[in-house]
């Protein structure tokens, strides 16, 4: 990366005008082609290319001159003529009768003719007729002017191909001969300007032939699949929303395409070396940027250069702003102003030509601060939009800004609008209003530490103790005592109370810490909370959590959030939800990360989805976990997909009271390798409800290793030897631990060795060579290493490949590798020129998939599953809330069945609300829950949740639960046949019972109820069983008469049946006792003779 700091330039440039030149220019072409074609190119292409004043005054003049100047060249010349155009169309039309009036004074040749010319600057006549003009009276001609069929309709199976015109005129003329072209006097000629539509705009043309039968079939078909003519922007909107930075290398990533429009298109090729564009974007400047450079709005080429534009802030508060020119010629400059900090300012960048302009304008309530600056660049600059990539934040060699990004607009092939000089934020700023937060929040930060400042903490204090900068400051500058700050705190008792509690920590602890009050505060919620019995509290503690969030707090600023965007307990508030979670977000709390990720991802009532910003919040987790898991702590615990309903995985949990990690225990003692393995991994990551332990997970590591020498425990051990975690570092021990592993056949081991190899002997060939073996036997961590290595270019003997290691990554991801999803999802938002094309969508569920592993959401789902564990559905609500609006599917499908277990402790509506929320979350994972299907099914079916019925949904929703071989699924659709609903055909078509459609509907809910009983399914079988067998009786009822014949013949035949087969036992009875005597007989005699 390039960056080029400012260079000084005295160069001059001429303004120029851009898109509304291009008809300026014709229109001046045309009223100059009538008086003298010479002075066509001067005035014309002047008149549309110079901006400059004494051009313009040039052309005027001289226009003028010449105006003035024809009735003296008219005396003193002889002209051929005069023609006149009557009835002429304003349009092109298929077939136009034109009459022509004209007279002439010596032998000529009349001409009518219609040219058009195209973007592309060439013209062409489509139509053209003449005769002979002898001298006399004027006359009058009626001429058929007939236009080509591409230029008036739309195109259809004999009209292939319409055409994108420029302009069309319709002129006449009188010449001495057949070659002349239009004369210089007036009256000679006349020219009529069509109006020109877009192809897709004209009529269909009603045709005389027959088309043959195969050519109108196809036609019918296709022709409401006929292209439209498509509004295409020439602005981008590169972020229509708010983004929260939290200082670090990930921002949000676009790319832009080619125009479709073959006129834009053109424009935009020909204005890449002499580019006219604009950008616009909103910035909130938390602290000034703590590297030289912050990124805030990055163009990135396929060579990872900045190119035209690119902006920066620096550290000293003024916008850095970077171009790239010919010959990879590059230049930049500084803007004299500063950015302001806790505003919202609209940075513009302007650039014509070789003029650039940079504009700031900021608001803070009433008060507006604008200022501009200018700079000429010495040699013209390139733009390619469509090359490369923007990055609206940190990029991959930037950090961004710490604060918030608002919308950004981007105008391709235009100038800045005129309304630009109107400074009103956005409505999305207006909204979520975060300046608004601050002031309020400043407010009460000072009305509260004011009211703790008593006389005796002012008067003395204990020497060992102190203050922070900012109470310090309220002390000694501070008009108001603490009677007066009393006085304000009665009418606001939640205020009072925070107040109260910052007064006993300043006299206990002898200095007021605005954080240590907010950590206070928000576990007096908790506990609040958690001794309640219903959730009034909520709306109670509300105020307190607010509080805890002002005062630093981003785990009350995240619950609060969710609060706001479920409405449990307090009312619905999705701006605000929206506020905290932005504001705990740019604290880089993980969960608010993780919401914001989710939110954009799937998109909610008041935001639309954007994959690429839901991709920088998740991509920032993503990193984050990938590090957390290299540095386990007390406060992570591995993520564990467990759903309440899952009675065999809840009873596998434990802790280390359990009857069940006591039994464990046993076994490892006993030199069971599988509990020493199973001990370590719950010490070791936290799982199954054990807390994290690594010293005592080592110790089982190392008496499986050394007592059992288990390949599994060696392995482990070797990685804590190498690492040094729990355990002082013994590479060389580790090194042998894992060479014993490898002699067992451990796969895992060979990485591990391959990864010493590379780290401390530096020996990349051996490296290498043990990573293709163990990536051959399919190790998800030996393919990250190589896509690594082949994307650095350590491989040995091979360059750096980008593409090789892409394909690495991607096997390193399909194998569950959490840092292979990370990269190839890298590759996936920037895109490979050339080889691999973007793919944002798939790029946002890997890093969703691995920002889902973290630790601390690990921990969150653990404390639900406590509560739940205690009985304490309340705080397990509020846990798995945290999660599930963090977009966690386990989570979700936890909160709708929560509500569903209290159903009587909860109001009804919100008990429905809540399922029919989260339930239907929950079944838009990839891979969701049968239960959750049929419950979001019943939801459908009941008119209880959206006051209808919904039959055809509930019956896809259950067809997809009867597909995952779930009973219920079968179940409820043979409830849905029995009272009389039809199952639509899409459903019966995946069930592979669409032939039974048309049959007999007993047998359509006979089969039904038969394939629940075949799911073996214990629980399943007996209802199945009794509902196919109603069913059978039902049958029997419907066709009563045919029911009883038919029990008669099977009575009689079951009856001559058994006769015969009972006369056939007596008759052979007999014989066989008779046979088996006589083989008993003979078997003793010969033990006797014996």
């Amino acid at each position: 990366m390039r960056i080029w700091r400012n260079q000084t330039n005295n160069a001059t440039i001429c303004a120029t005008v851009h898109n509304e030149r291009s008809k300026k220019l014709h229109f001046n072409q045309m009223k100059v082609a009538l008086f003298k074609p010479n002075i066509l190119m001067i005035v014309g292409f002047r008149g549309g290319m110079m901006g400059d004043l004494p051009k313009r005054c040039f052309c005027l003049c001289l226009y003028v001159i010449i105006s003035m100047s024809l009735p003296g060249c008219l005396s003193r010349s002889s002209s051929t003529g005069n023609v006149a155009l009557d009835d002429a169309p304003g349009e092109p039309v298929s077939s136009c009768p034109l009459r022509v009036k004209y007279s002439c004074f010596q032998s000529s040749v009349v001409h009518v003719q219609v040219l058009v010319s195209f973007d592309t600057g060439s013209t062409s006549a489509v139509f053209h007729k003449s005769w002979t003009c002898e001298p006399g009276h004027s006359r009058t001609r009626l001429v058929n002017v007939r236009f080509p069929d591409w230029l008036v309709y739309r195109p259809d199976w004999i009209i292939h191909g319409s055409d994108w015109v420029l302009s069309c005129l319709l002129r006449a003329w009188i010449g001495p001969d057949e070659s002349t072209g239009p004369g210089r006097f007036p009256g000679t000629s006349v020219t009529v300007l069509l109006d020109i539509q877009s192809p897709l705009s004209r009529p269909f043309k009603q045709h005389q032939l027959c088309a043959k039968w195969d050519t109108d079939l196809l036609w019918r078909v296709r022709r409401d699949d006929m292209p439209q003519c498509l509004e295409e922007n020439e602005v981008a909107s590169l972020l229509s929303t708010i983004y929260a930075s939290t200082g670090e290398r990930y921002g949000i990533i676009k790319t832009l395409q080619p125009f479709r429009n073959e006129v834009l298109e053109g424009l935009r090729i020909k204005s890449i070396y002499y580019p006219w564009f604009a950008v616009s974007l909103w910035v909130l400047v938390e602290k000034p940027c703590s590297n030289p450079l912050c990124g805030l709005l990055l163009h990135i080429d396929s060579e990872d250069n900045y190119v035209t534009p690119t902006m920066f802030l620096t550290d000293t508060g003024k916008i850095h702003v970077q171009v790239h020119g010919d010959a990879r010629y590059s230049s930049a400059f500084l803007s004299s102003f500063k950015v302001p900090l806790h505003q919202w300012c609209r940075i513009s960048l302007e650039i014509l030509g070789r003029v650039a302009t940079i504009s700031i304008a900021c608001t803070e309530g009433q008060q507006k601060f604008v200022s501009t600056a200018e700079h000429v660049f010495g040699k013209n600059i390139m733009l390619d939009d469509t090359q490369g990539y923007f990055v609206i934040g940190g990029g991959k060699f930037v950090r961004g800004i710490e604060g918030y990004y608002g919308p950004a607009t981007y105008y391709r092939i235009e100038g800045l609008p005129a309304d630009q000089a109107e400074i009103d934020p956005p409505p999305v700023i207006s909204k979520v209003n975060i300046t608004g937060w601050f002031q309020s929040c400043e407010n009460f930060k000072s009305e509260l530490f004011l009211s703790a400042l008593d006389d005796s903490l002012a008067v003395r204090r204990s020497s060992d103790s102190c203050l922070d900068t900012y109470t310090e400051l309220q002390m000694n500058h501070s008009t108001l005592n603490s009677t007066e700050q009393c006085m304000f705190f009665e009418s606001n008792p939640y205020r009072c109370q925070a107040a109260q509690l910052t007064k006993l920590l300043s006299q206990k602890y002898g200095r007021v810490n605005a954080s240590a009050v907010g950590r206070i505060l928000y576990a007096l919620v908790l506990r609040k909370i958690s001794t309640a019995h219903s959730l009034d509290v909520i709306a109670r503690v509300k105020p307190f959590l607010l509080q805890s969030g002002c005062l630093g707090d981003n785990r009350a600023l995240h619950l609060a959030s969710v609060l706001y965007s479920s409405g449990f307990g307090v009312r619905r508030q999705p701006y605000k939800a929206w506020l905290l979670a932005l504001l705990a977000a740019q604290k880089d709390w993980r969960l608010a990360l993780l919401r914001l990720g989710h939110m954009h991802h799937v998109g909610d009532l008041e935001v639309t989805p954007d994959r690429d910003l839901s991709y920088a919040y998740y991509i920032n987790i993503a990193r984050q976990t990938s590090i957390d898991q290299k540095n386990p702590s007390p406060q992570q615990t591995f993520v564990e997909l467990i759903r309440l309903n899952d009675e065999e995985t809840l009873k596998a949990q434990t802790n280390e009271n359990h009857d069940l990690f006591h039994w464990l225990k046993l076994q490892a003692r006993s030199g069971v390798a599988e509990a020493e393995q199973a001990m370590g991994r719950m010490l070791f990551w936290g799982q199954q409800g054990v807390s994290p332990d690594i010293q005592t997970a080592v110790k089982h590591y190392e008496r499986g290793a050394v007592k059992l020498h288990d390949p599994v425990s060696m392995y482990d051990y070797a990685i804590v030897l190498l690492t040094g975690q729990g355990v002082p570092k013994d590479v060389q021990k580790a090194v042998t631990f894992l060479k014993k592993a490898i002699e067992q056949g451990f796969v895992p081991a060979i990485t591990a060795l391959g990864w010493y190899y590379e780290q401390y002997e530096k020996d990349y060939e051996k490296a290498v060579h043990l990573w293709e073996e163990a990536d051959a036997k399919g190790h998800p961590d030996a393919a990250i290493n190589l896509g690594v290595f082949y994307s650095q270019g350590l491989y040995p003997g091979q360059p750096a490949d980008q593409f090789k290691a892409y394909k690495y990554y991607l096997k390193s991801a399909q194998r569950g590798h959490l840092n292979g999803g990370i990269e190839l999802a890298d590759i996936w938002i920037h895109g490979i020129p050339g080889r691999v094309a973007r793919r944002p969508a798939d790029a946002v569920l890997w890093v969703k998939w691995a920002s889902e592993q973290n630790g601390y959401l690990g921990t969150v789902l653990r404390n639900g599953l406590n509560a739940y564990f205690r009985g304490d559905w309340i705080m397990s609500l509020i846990y798995y809330l945290s999660a599930a609006e963090s977009g966690f599917e386990a989570a979700q499908f936890n909160v709708a069945y929560l509500c569903e277990l209290n159903s009587v402790s909860l109001d009804p509506a919100l008990v429905t609300q809540c399922m029919l929320r989260y339930y239907n979350m929950s079944i838009q994972a990839q891979d969701p829950a049968p239960y959750a299907l049929i419950r979001m099914g019943d939801l459908f079916c009941g008119e209880q949740a959206l006051g209808r019925k919904e039959v055809s949904d509930a019956a896809e929703l259950y067809k997809q639960a009867a597909l995952k071989n779930e009973p219920q699924g079968w179940y409820n659709l043979g409830l849905l046949v029995q009272s009389g609903e039809s199952l639509p055909f899409s459903v019966l078509s995946e069930l592979n019972l669409l032939h039974l459609h048309l049959t007999d509907r007993q047998m359509l809910l006979s089969t039904l109820y038969q394939r629940c009983r075949e799911t073996n399914s214990t629980d399943a079988y007996l209802p199945c069983t009794l509902a196919l067998f109603s069913a059978h009786l039902q049958s029997l009822q419907l066709h009563q008469d045919t029911a009883v014949k038919l029990i008669a013949t099977v009575s009689a035949a079951v009856g001559a049946l058994s006769f015969v087969f009972g006369l056939i036992k007596w008759r052979t009875t007999p014989l066989h006792q008779t046979s088996q005597s006589q083989a008993s007989a003979s078997s003793q005699t010969q033990e006797e003779e014996s």
